[in-house]
């Protein structure tokens, strides 16, 4: 059920869900800045806490506080609350309002939406708040999870872009509060140069208490005289997911080290030469890392001559990552006999290391993404990061993972019900770029789940 505006004890509750790429983060595009013709608007949305420190399992409850700050009053409004792919609505549909659906591609496991539809008459200078907040479910994988609600006079939701499910409780009914309780300013209100479209949106962090292991491997993959080929493996052996909502830096990357005595002759054109035999490499994790993902790396040697001991090495690169406690499968070693061959080394297993063996270690059922063309020590790679959509939307604020944004109504609706979503499967991490949804004057940010599970 959902809570009562009043009820300011309950504790938050967590929701989840994404679509495509979690999923997806997709931010709903709106019409841009001021200087772009967007001229301020009436309607202001309340700040949200972000929640840090949430337990697995737990509930996280969603306000959404507002105000109509024009002289006219609205006789509709929309209310839309979008949540990463570690969030599920933490209800069945008969606790969700009859004007509310739950959208997404997928009830079970894509649904990271809630669309409500409130016909009721909005007074000029009158604040508004649900009579229930929203339940959301902090799944096994969340990590640093997003949520963002929107208020808006228009549908933000393009036609036939979302399943909806309706829900089969009691219709909603906005609560007016006192003209006294703070609602603040905004996060950037606006509307079209028209004035028939309005619009408000904002977004909170959901940090989990979870963890997520980051490993490194390193195996032969082909030899032919003294051409040998190897791949590097990046990937999440969870239990987070691990998300990056900045759209303007890579997630993490790794550093490959030719051994001495050989020379690169090829190598996965995602990887950047910093120095002779030594390469930056970017994998396909913007902005999310999956459970179970893995990306893979050929990189072709010739060897010159024999070194005794020389090793080739896989290492994530020296950033904190507070979620990753295990440190030791962020690298792995391969060491090359004379022949050109490998005779053993250091690589991830099943989250720990091995020593000795062929191939230094394994894959974690991930696709090989091997064999980019970018020449060997004598050309410069290309550094082929990928550049999602997922950061900041024009009015929706960006997500900012693990900062919180203070300020929650004093009088905003607390404690309450709106929510169902699945678990993980094995993703390739190709691909898993944010989305952009379109919707005209508006932003909201729509986060999706994972199109296709296995």
């Amino acid at each position: 059920m959902l809570g009562t505006v009043a009820d300011h004890s309950r504790p938050l509750r967590r929701a989840a869900a994404a679509v495509g790429a979690v999923a997806l983060i997709a931010v709903a595009a709106a019409p841009a800045s001021a200087d772009n013709g967007r001229v301020p608007g009436d309607l202001v949305l309340g700040p949200l806490t972000s929640v840090a420190g949430a337990k697995i399992g737990s509930v996280v409850e969603v306000p959404a506080l507002f105000a109509n700050k024009g002289d006219k009053a609205l006789e509709k409004i929309f209310l839309t609350y979008g949540f990463s792919q570690g969030l599920a609505f933490g209800g069945t549909l008969s606790d969700l309002p009859s004007n509310c659906a739950l959208r997404g591609s997928d009830i079970e496991s894509d649904a990271g939406l809630v669309l409500c539809e409130l016909e009721q008459t909005v007074k000029a200078g009158g604040i508004y708040a649900p009579p229930e907040t929203l339940p959301l479910k902090v799944l096994g994988e969340a990590l640093n999870e997003n949520v963002s609600v929107m208020v808006s006079t228009y549908d933000p939701v393009q036609e036939g872009s979302e399943k909806a499910w309706p829900g089969t409780g009691p219709a909603m009914q906005l609560t007016e509060l006192p003209p006294t309780t703070p609602v603040g300013d905004g996060d950037h209100p606006s509307r079209t140069p028209s004035g028939d479209q309005e619009w408000d949106s904002t977004d909170m962090s959901v940090d989990a208490v979870n963890t997520a292991d980051l490993q490194m491997a390193l195996r032969e993959k082909s030899r032919a005289g003294k051409t040998l080929t190897l791949e590097a493996t990046f990937s999440n052996a969870g239990p987070g997911e691990v998300k990056h909502y900045d759209s303007e830096t890579s997630l993490t990357k790794f550093l490959f080290k030719a051994p001495a005595g050989t020379t690169v002759t090829k190598i996965d054109n995602r990887c950047r030469k910093v120095t002779t035999g030594s390469y930056n490499c970017v994998p396909y994790t913007h902005p999310y890392l999956w459970v179970g993902a893995t990306d893979s790396f050929a990189v072709t040697l010739r060897v010159d001559k024999a070194v005794p001991g020389a090793k080739a090495s896989a290492s994530l690169e020296n950033k904190p990552r507070f979620y990753d406690k295990n440190k030791k499968n962020d690298s792995a070693t391969l060491l090359i006999n004379k022949d050109g061959g490998s005779t053993g080394g250091t690589g991830t297993t099943d989250g720990g290391t091995t020593d000795g063996g062929t191939t230094g270690g394994h894959t974690t059922g991930g696709s090989s993404a091997g064999g980019g063309s970018t020449g060997g020590d004598g050309s410069t790679s290309s550094t082929g990061g990928s550049t999602g959509t997922g950061g900041s939307g024009s009015t929706g604020g960006s997500a900012t993972g693990g900062s919180a944004t203070t300020g929650s109504s004093g009088a905003s609706a607390t404690g309450g019900n709106l929510a169902s979503t699945g678990s993980g499967a094995t993703l390739p991490l190709a691909g898993a770029a944010a989305a952009t949804l379109a919707v005209g004057a508006g932003a909201v940010l729509l986060v999706r789940r994972r199109a296709a599970r296995s």
